[in-house]
């Protein structure tokens, strides 16, 4: 039976790999890691201890989408730049799927195959964490463990609120596609249990988000949990990039233009 002739998300005997292959395994792993989300979590404990050694993280402010030019068409620039680049490991994972023999969209449910499916499980999975989302930046706030958020200091251009909704989509293809779909998949191969996978990935989830302050780690850590318990349910990843999309580019063009800090991020 070919590797991609099934939408289970756990893989055949025949994939689990064994000696040389778990080792090429994770190797390739921590090199997906190393250049995009594992360099982030890295990147993010140490903007989190130069904050706390700064002073109480509630009195900090951390910025979401900064303007990186006072030129709007270099800014505008910029922006697309980082956007683009950042979703090279995206393709990154896509192709080494493809090399091992999956057809790397369909096998993670990344296709246009349920679209009314995919969108109604994605706004109820939204739905669902949009408050909680909002609660434990409230709580985080008052407990001051968590930096105040501004999700967007774009200028007022004709083309910010286009540019926020593609930086939102671009986290959600990002993590969703690299941290559930495709770590999910080669820790399966690598033998490992569900719980694992459960831990492991709501853990790197909450790390890479740590710069905000430990709110919003414990908040992607349940986020985490849920999302990857959803795939595993579902075997489909195009729900939670509905639903990250919808939480990120809700916060990004909320707050640019009306002002109001949100806890999503």
């Amino acid at each position: 039976m070919p590797a991609d002739s099934t939408d289970t998300g756990r893989p055949e005997a025949a994939e689990i790999a064994t000696g040389s292959g778990r080792r090429r395994l994770r190797a390739e792993i921590l090199i997906v890691l190393g250049l995009s989300l594992g360099q982030s979590a890295v990147y993010a404990v140490v903007q989190l201890i130069d904050k706390l050694t700064r002073g109480p993280l509630g009195g900090q402010t951390t910025t979401l989408n900064p303007t990186r030019s006072d030129r709007e068409y270099l800014d505008l620039t910029y922006q697309l730049l980082g956007i683009g680049f950042s979703l090279v490991p995206v393709v990154l994972v896509l192709f080494l799927l493809a090399g091992s023999g999956f057809r790397p969209l369909r096998r993670l449910g990344v296709d246009g195959t349920r679209p009314w499916v995919d969108t109604g499980q994605g706004v109820a999975l939204f739905a669902v964490m949009a408050g909680g989302s909002l609660a434990l930046y409230a709580v985080g706030r008052a407990l001051g463990i968590t930096t105040a958020l501004v999700p967007a200091a774009l200028g007022t251009y004709w083309w910010t609120v286009p540019v926020l909704v593609l930086s939102g989509i671009r986290h959600a293809l990002l993590e969703e596609i690299v941290v559930v779909g495709y770590l999910t998949l080669r820790w399966r191969q690598l033998g490992w249990s569900t719980p694992a996978i459960l831990v492991v990935s709501a853990l790197l989830r909450g790390s890479y988000h740590l710069y905000q302050g430990f709110g919003p780690f414990l908040g992607n850590v349940v986020m985490g949990l849920v999302f990857v318990a959803v795939y595993l349910r579902v075997r489909r990843v195009m729900p939670l990039i509905v639903a990250h999309a919808l939480l990120d580019v809700g916060a990004f063009v909320g707050f640019a233009l009306l002002g109001r800090a949100t806890g999503f991020g």
